[in-house]
């Protein structure tokens, strides 16, 4: 199932420049990350804080708009045993939520498991870098890591 979205996404946006956009879903904050216009590298962008969905999106079409983004990849947390827990239903419902608010994008799911820790653990490796610095910037990762998956399929 998941090729022929990405078949779909391929014959659809493969001659345009139209960017994807990456969100790492939680409670508290949202991860984004952005592609480039050729949709072969995924760069972290912003953390926004998940506050009023009003905001939230109201930040977030504001990154689609200026960035001329097509496509939002939402990470999907499944579980290990890959069945859908309470946290993949809240990302559920936040998609619904933000198609009804930006109707004119397409999004899509990709499974998650384990781009948190990946991510923080080459942070750690590669940057050596601090609890509090990792932590401000971990989310933006992961949903780099997220968006990273759809480009290295597309």
């Amino acid at each position: 199932m998941q090729n022929n979205i990405f078949n779909t996404l391929k014959q659809k946006y493969f001659s345009t420049e139209k960017r994807f956009l990456g969100i790492d879903y939680g409670d508290v904050n949202i991860g984004v990350a952005i592609s480039d216009v050729g949709r072969q590298i995924a760069t972290p962008y912003a953390m926004l804080k998940n506050k009023s969905y009003k905001d939230l999106f109201s930040e977030i079409k504001k990154i689609i708009d200026d960035m001329d983004v097509a496509v939002v990849v939402l990470g999907l947390p499944l579980q290990m045993n890959g069945e859908e827990g309470e946290t993949a239903k809240k990302v559920r419902s936040f998609a619904e939520k933000l198609l009804e608010f930006i109707p004119e994008i397409e999004v899509i799911f990709v499974d998650e498991r384990m781009t948190s820790a990946m991510s923080e653990k080459m942070l750690i490796r590669d940057f050596d870098l601090s609890r509090k610095k990792r932590k401000a910037i971990l989310d933006k990762v992961a949903a780099a890591e997220i968006l990273q998956r759809v480009l290295d399929a597309f």
